[in-house]
């Protein structure tokens, strides 16, 4: 059995380049089926957050339109309220990363208001990295390697292949036009060899320890990947 660190958005709301605050936090499918998988195959998580907050999952993932249905919508909530770790979460800047065998990052918008800036995030991030850990991340999560920035000023993951949101889905989700920044420009920027799939289509890029999905859809396969390190 192994021990893995989730670390997950503490932010409730993802602010705009008018100013204005969308509501979000993290994506609940992101969270669930990569936490189902991995605990029915015997690991132990541990859910993290910057300064420990109980995070928000956001609501517009719980909805049917976002989860196969009604019924789909109810297990997906009942799956969200059966996450005990959600409710007590430990801080991110009291991780030993020596304790964790993987780390993992869903998505969600939240990560783009808070992760994308978070040193303690970096600096996990950086570490996991060079320690060559399994590392799974999906959707917005990535936004949280624009913060894992080295001593020399360059990023750990400058050349890596990445897979996530792309500018094509946030256009089609009604929000590429309302953003501050793109995630998809951003990674680019910081040197990543960025991975386009389909919209909304899994599409999973592993490169050595890294495993990097696109959308929600991809989380599946994110958790495969990273059960398959671990075995």
């Amino acid at each position: 059995m192994s021990k893995i660190l989730f670390v997950v958005t503490g932010a409730d709301h993802w602010e705009l380049a008018d100013g204005t605050r969308h509501p979000t936090g993290v994506w609940a499918e992101e969270i669930v089926v990569p936490h189902e998988m991995l605990t029915s195959a015997g690991h132990e998580v541990v859910i993290a957050t910057p300064g420990g907050v109980v995070p928000r999952v956001d609501r517009g993932s719980l909805l049917p339109e976002f989860t196969g249905g009604p019924a789909g919508a109810v297990r997906m909530t009942e799956a969200v309220e059966g996450l005990e770790g959600l409710r007590k979460p430990i801080r991110l800047a009291e991780v030993d990363l020596d304790e964790y065998q993987a780390v993992f990052y869903p998505g969600g918008h939240g990560p783009m208001e808070d992760l994308a800036v978070d040193q303690d995030s970096g600096r996990l991030l950086v570490a996991a990295q060079q320690a060559k850990k399994p590392l799974g991340i999906v959707c917005h999560g990535p936004a949280a390697l624009l913060a894992a920035v080295t001593a020399d000023g360059s990023n750990a993951f400058a050349g890596c292949r990445v897979a996530a949101f792309t500018n094509v889905e946030e256009a089609q989700a009604g929000f590429a036009d309302k953003a501050k920044w793109l995630l998809q420009d951003r990674l680019v920027d910081i040197g990543v060899q960025f991975q386009e799939g389909e919209a909304w289509a899994p599409n999973v890029v592993v490169d050595g320890n890294l495993i990097t999905g696109q959308n929600p859809a991809s989380s599946e396969q994110v958790a495969t990947e990273l059960l398959a390190k671990l075995s």
